[in-house]
Order: C-alpha cells, then structure tokens, then sequence
C-alpha cells in the first residue's frame, strides 16, 4: 500500500443520513456512534442519521457530528491502513478530527471538545453578529486588499478561507462582507455567494469564543501525534502538544490556509494517497485544483471503506 495522507472535513459538509450504513456494515463503526452519543449524553446518531436537517447543521451538533463520522470511518481503517499513514490534515473543526485519528485526543474527549467549541462559536455569532461568503474565481486586486477596503469603508472583513486558487471565503461584519463582495465583482470574481452561517468563523468576531476554548484545551487529556498533524493557521506540520494546542486556539480567529497547507503536504508526500475520512468530496475537490499531480480518494460510506480495504489488501496496493 502506497503512503497516506488523511484529510478531515470540516463544518458545511454534514448531511441527513451520514453514517448510517457504516453503523450497519461494521460493529466497530456502530460502537463509535454509541461511544459518541454517551459522551454527550445525548442521541447524536439518531439526529444524523434521522434528521431533521436544521438541527443537524447547528454549529453545537454539526462539529461533533462530522467528528463521530470521520472516527467511524477511522475505526473500520484503523488496523489495515494505520502504519501507511504519514500525514493528517483538517479543515477547520475538521483539525480536531485529524487530532483523534492521529492518536491525541480520545473520541470521547474530542467530541465534548468540539461541542463546546461549537456553542461557544454560536455564542459569539449571537454577541457580534457577522457573516461569510465565497467568492469564486480570479481577482485582478488581491483578496487581502479588497478585505483592507472594505474594512475602511463599511466594516470588518478578512479572508477566513484560502480554500483554492480561484475559491476564497471572506467572513466579518455583515456591511463589510456586503461591501466587499461587491469589490470582488468589480475585480472580476465569477459569483460572490453568501453563505448561510450563524456567525462569521475565523475572523476577530469569534475572539469572545477564546477563553472559553482556551481553557477546554488547556484541561482535555492531550498526547503527541503519531504522525505530524498539519495546521489550518500555518499550513506547516505539527508534532508536539503544546504547538497543537496553540494551533486549534489561534484557527478559532485566523484565516484556514489551506492552499498553502495542501501544497506543503503535496511537497512533503508527491506519492501519497490523500484519502478524505468522513463525509463528502469537499476535500479532496480542492486539493485536485491546488495539487492535481496527487492521488485522491473519498472514504465515508461503507462501499468507500470496503473499496480502500481491498485497495490495501491488493498485493500492488
């Protein structure tokens, strides 16, 4: 089996029904769902699986949510493709899922981890009122100069996401994200879509949300990756505890670099398969347009899983 580089989605990627044929397919996928919905103390699956969609795209249950797939997934993989695995990687909530399969946060912890940083998000949404879109295709000004304008002129707004070259999401106060989307179709953007969030994520509007992750962080049993853990804020790998830490606070209120991040991780591992762990294709779509030279594959339904099983089992991998 080749070498492999594990990708986690991150928030917008959950739907109605994720999960559930896995849970059916493999014992080991059930048991993580039941480990999640104790740790919880609530009936976490039933809502993914069952619904109804709003509920399941709050903030406080999506994170957790996409973090018990993306484990589900993991458990069935665990055994057959863990000593292939040489990177990890995720999208914004999605880095706390790439600290549970690289073995330093334990399911129980990371899904009451990434609960409380989904409420605390939500809080400061509803304390700072903000919100986010995306905007498609390539600018004549940059990104970061058309965010600077439209701070001077109407209010708040930053890069939140260098998702790809020519996919950029901006997040910050509700007149300047208005403002500078119309800058962005003046600079040539194909589409600028408001985002239906409920606050504007990685921007200074969420730093209400710090103390109150910072001190979850600082008390959740936290162990060193076994394989580096690439960061949102920098793109660069991460290895030790204290780094990873800082790394989750610091996202919470930066942008996610994550043309940077796959780039560094295509360098790293040209001849890895980047295998997206959990639910959709978000990834692994945005790393075909930073890094069309790498392999990709898509893991989170039970054929998906029961297709990279053989893949692995295959004598030529």
């Amino acid at each position: 089996m080749q070498p492999i580089v594990l990708l986690l989605p991150g928030q917008g990627s959950q739907k109605v029904g994720m999960g559930r044929d896995l849970a059916d397919a493999f014992p080991v996928a059930r048991d993580v769902f039941a480990e999640v919905d104790a740790a919880l103390e609530a009936p976490l699956s039933r809502l993914m699986w069952d619904g109804p969609g709003d509920d399941l795209t709050l903030t406080s249950n999506a994170q957790p949510a996409l973090l018990a797939h993306s484990a589900a997934v993991w458990a069935v993989l665990r055994d057959a493709l863990g000593a292939h695995v040489r990177a990890a990687a995720g999208h914004s909530l999605g880095e706390f899922s790439a600290y549970h399969v690289a073995g330093s946060l334990a399911l129980r912890d990371a899904v009451r981890l990434v609960r409380r940083r989904g409420a605390l998000m939500l809080d400061a949404g509803a304390k700072h009122p903000g919100t986010m879109a995306a905007i498609l295709g390539t600018l004549t000004e940059s990104i970061d100069s058309i965010c600077a304008r439209a701070s001077a002129e109407a209010g708040l707004v930053v890069p939140a996401n260098y998702n790809a070259a020519e996919q950029v999401v901006i997040s910050g106060e509700r007149s300047g994200v208005d403002l500078a989307m119309e800058l962005c179709k003046a600079a040539g953007a194909k589409r600028a879509v408001p985002l239906s969030v409920s606050g504007a994520f990685h921007s200074p509007l969420m730093a209400t949300a710090a103390d109150g992750l910072a001190e979850s962080l600082a008390t959740v049993a936290f162990a060193a990756p076994q394989v580096p853990v690439y960061a949102c804020v920098d793109g660069k790998p991460v290895t030790e505890v204290a780094h990873a830490r800082r790394a989750l606070l610091a996202q919470l209120t930066s942008s996610v670099q994550w043309t940077t991040l796959v780039a560094n991780l295509a360098a790293a591992y040209p001849d890895a398969l980047f295998v997206e762990v959990g639910t959709g294709s978000v990834l692994t779509g945005l790393v075909k347009r930073i890094a069309p030279q790498v392999a990709t594959a898509t893991c989170g339904t039970a054929a998906e899983v029961d297709a990279l099983l053989a893949r692995a089992a295959s004598p030529v991998g």
